[in-house]
């Protein structure tokens, strides 16, 4: 039977490590499936005579061997616990280890090539509505699994003593639960809070989860809820099994808190959203909500708390409506963002648990290790190291600032896997010293002229990528893009087993030096290359219209695509992967100036385009796109640019703008969004507007601090007592933005207020 692996453990049997493995089969039941397995690492060969003269081990010969070509045996254990005590009592002697850190549950996984699917065949039963595999046998499987997906959310006391109400919410199912003895619409009526917590669980325990999710659920619904359950002698069961629930409850902001029940996966959908890099204005539910469902919550509150209790007493049928609206909210919200659909899809691909896709170093360890296997390989242990020099970044070229007419931008796709698989930049095929025949790369690293075990990874996805565009699968490549665009992160992190700043600044090194190549080759076609960033190039390409300019840049995307196949053939003896496209093309394009100079500022442009045959300003950088800018400036930014590319006067409307802010009529765009970066109370040798703001609350209850500028100073959202201060935002909001367009025409903001007559687009 096809099956999706949704959460991994092991128990101890009778003195043996058996796994668990916990998902849903594709025909739709729940399952578990029992097997026994062997803890184990490497150690080499030639360490085997010292190691036994440190413990007594169980050993089995291999035909493996290390990157260096060095022969290993297996060391077995008892139990998971003994590795690390085994692989400490060894390498405290000079023994290294290998594979000596890998997760028990993780290395049955990875040893039966199980990512995701799996299909099992073997003596099964029944247990709690559980079909239970004892001791199958395990294959490879592929499909994509309907999981049935249960939203929480909860409803309490102001100071969270009691719970008032619980609703549950998924595609075919939901219920409320509130304490009344009043009679209600769609709601179960409980007699105390204690049956409340009761029927909650009994009704988790029916609809059978795989995934329990909510808006804030571990820090605040769940630990309510273990708290009120523990007053009652109840455990918080939401395991298959009746398991309890774990909390790790981390209250510093830079953290984030776990739950784990097993054989579910307990998950924040706000958390969800932003592992699949969904970002939005703030991560509130509403706004999430509004963004991707078009509705909202039930009821706007002005003191949530205080209503909340009158609504218990006076309104209960209100309050169970707006419980349950919550929950609904969350199971729309992560079925329109497409979030956990991505996640399945990350998990497919890397064999990583869903709740863990975003660790790119775990994801990169599941496949590697899994290929270095067939190749007769083992992988060093994973090591932390300390990173005494940075990474060399790529090459980002002084812009040249200005307004330009038809920009093509030529991207290399998906440049950092390309230059991978084009040179070979491979932890395995790494050599400290350069033999002949050696591709060595410009910062003097060197690799193996084969097809190394990354690059055979990365080729692998490329096909999968191409199957996925002709099925039409966008989720799939987006998936599959956001895998390999993480492996240099994960090689240039020490908290990786194949860290090694080497190898790290060997891919950023080829960046550089094709970026650089790429702009000459421009060049010599005779073409100005206004800019260069990372991975693209931004030609002016003179021509009289945005035709002729796509043209031209099509046809120096060929261009240079030749000259590189040409290149890496004759230097390195290998095939070029690298792929210059044609991206798009500006028919309006600003290159503003650093602030207070007159070189270009990097990373910062605004550009006029044509998408889907509709027009559209694309920004990168500038105030409109970065989210400590107050709504007022993304505003005024968007309508002066907007103003700019379509040769409209610029000077009355900056004008009438500033009467109006004056006039109190964009008050509800003045609001800084700041984040705290560590705890507030930290801040102690600088202290930021929003950390002034953020101590002036009775509670900090968010690492986001929202805040505006008064004639007092910074004063927080609902606690402001002092009048706006405009001449802030006058000067520190409008007056930038306003600047970096009019400098090219020999204009300022004060121009505006002045009367002075504009000069015509054509006049500079």
């Amino acid at each position: 039977m096809k099956g999706f692996v949704l959460y991994s453990t092991y128990r101890i049997i009778g003195d043996s490590p058996y796994v668990f493995l916990f998902g849903r089969l594709e025909k739709g039941e729940s399952f578990a499936a029992v097997a026994p397995f062997k803890p184990y690492f490497y150690i080499k060969e030639a360490d085997l005579k010292r190691a036994r003269e440190v413990e007594e081990l169980e050993i089995e010969k291999t035909g493996l061997k290390t990157f260096n070509g060095d022969k290993v045996v297996r060391i077995f254990t008892q139990k998971p616990s003994d590795v690390p005590e085994y692989r400490q009592m060894l390498e405290s002697n000079g023994i290294v280890c290998y594979e000596a850190d890998i997760r028990f549950a993780q290395r049955f996984l990875i040893d039966n090539d199980i990512k995701g699917c799996v299909d099992i065949d073997g003596e099964q039963e029944y247990q709690d509505n559980l079909l239970v595999f004892k001791n199958p046998s395990f294959k490879p499987a592929s499909f994509f699994p309907k999981l049935k997906v249960l939203s929480l959310d909860i409803e309490t006391r102001q100071d969270a003593g009691e719970v008032y109400a619980i609703s549950l919410a998924a595609d075919s199912f939901e219920n409320t639960f509130i304490n009344t003895k009043k009679k209600i619409k769609n709601a179960v009526c409980c007699k105390s809070e204690e049956e409340v917590l009761e029927k909650f669980i009994d009704a988790v325990r029916e609809f059978d989860p795989d995934i329990i999710t909510g808006w804030n659920l571990i820090d605040f619904d769940l630990k309510v809820l273990q708290d009120r359950m523990r007053e009652y002698g109840m455990e918080l069961a939401l395991g298959r099994g009746n398991a309890r629930c774990k909390l790790r409850i981390e209250k510093d902001f830079m953290k984030e808190s776990k739950a784990d029940a097993e054989g579910r996966l307990i998950i924040d959908a706000m958390q969800l959203l932003k592992g699949a890099f969904i970002r939005l204005e703030d991560y509130r539910l509403e706004t999430a909500a509004r963004t991707f469902t078009g509705e909202g919550k039930l009821v706007k509150f002005t003191s949530k708390g205080n209503e909340i209790d009158e609504m218990f007493v006076k309104n209960p049928q209100l309050l169970a409506d707006y419980n349950l609206q919550d929950a609904r909210l969350v199971i729309k919200i992560i079925e329109k963002s497409n979030a956990l659909s991505l996640a399945i899809e990350r998990s497919l691909l890397t064999g990583m648990q869903i709740d863990r896709v975003s660790a790119s170093i775990a994801s990169l360890d599941s496949l590697y290790i899994r290929e270095a296997r067939k190749r007769g390989l083992v992988c060093p242990s994973m090591s932390y190291a300390e990173k005494e020099t940075m990474v060399k970044g790529a090459f980002v070229m002084e812009p040249k600032p200005g307004i330009y007419e038809n920009v093509a931008v030529l991207d290399f796709k998906s440049l950092y896997p390309s230059i991978i698989t084009t040179f070979n930049i491979d932890p395995s095929s790494f050599s400290e010293k350069c033999a002949k025949g050696m591709v060595k790369s410009p910062n003097g690293a060197c690799f193996k002229n084969e097809d190394g075990i990354l690059p055979s990874i990365i080729h692998k996805l490329w096909a999968s990528r191409e199957e996925a565009r002709k099925r039409k699968d966008e989720l799939a490549r987006y998936a599959i893009k956001i895998l390999m665009n993480s492996f240099y992160g994960a090689m240039a992190s020490p908290n990786s087993r194949f860290f090694n700043m080497a190898i790290a600044n060997a891919i950023t090194s080829f960046a550089r030096e094709i970026i650089q190549n790429t702009a000459v080759e421009i060049r010599k076609r005779g073409y100005e290359v206004l800019y260069s960033d990372t991975d693209s190039c931004f030609v002016v390409t003179k021509a009289k219209n945005r035709e002729e300019a796509e043209e031209i840049g099509r046809k120096l995307a060929i261009q240079i695509n030749e000259f590189y196949k040409s290149y890496v053939k004759k230097q390195f003896k290998r095939d070029s992967f690298l792929d210059m496209q044609f991206d798009k093309c500006f028919l309006k394009f600003l290159m503003p100036k650093l602030r207070k100079t007159e070189v270009g500022a990097k990373k910062r442009y605004a550009g006029l385009v044509i998408k889907e045959g509709k027009e559209k300003i694309d920004i990168t950088g500038l105030e409109f796109v970065r989210g400590d800018w107050t709504e007022l400036a993304k505003k005024f930014q968007y309508e002066l640019l907007d103003r700019l590319f379509h040769d409209k006067q610029l000077l009355p409307f900056i004008a009438d703008f500033v009467q109006k802010l004056e006039k109190g009529e964009f008050d509800s765009r003045l609001v800084y969004r700041k984040t705290a970066r560590k705890n507030i109370d930290e801040y102690t040798k600088t202290t930021p507007p929003h950390i002034k703001a953020a101590r002036k609350l009775p509670k900090v209850e968010s690492n986001i601090i929202e805040y505006v500028m008064t004639e007092d100073g910074p004063e927080p959202m609902g606690f402001v007592s002092h009048k706006i201060d405009y001449e802030h935002y006058l000067k520190k909001q409008l007056k930038p933005i306003a600047d970096a367009i009019l400098c090219f025409m020999g204009q300022t903001f004060e121009d505006a207020a002045k009367g002075v007559k504009q000069k015509n687009l054509g006049d500079f």
